[in-house]
């Protein structure tokens, strides 16, 4: 089956994927840019949420 893409990332992954530093992908969260949601303290990045975006800033949601 191999690994399936997950629903939700973490901050890291979030950061991993971007290329970002942890303040920046909270900042984009902050900002409301970036969705997210928390389950106690854990933050999560829906996948859909950073695909649209890296949609978005490419300029591709149009």
């Amino acid at each position: 089956m191999g690994n399936p893409t997950p629903e939700a990332l973490t901050v890291p992954e979030v950061m991993s994927a971007l290329r970002l530093g942890r303040s920046k992908v909270y900042d984009l969260i902050r900002s409301g840019q970036l969705r997210s949601f928390t389950i106690g303290r854990a933050r999560r990045v829906p996948a859909d949420a950073l695909t649209q975006f890296i949609r978005k800033q490419t300029g591709e949601d149009a």
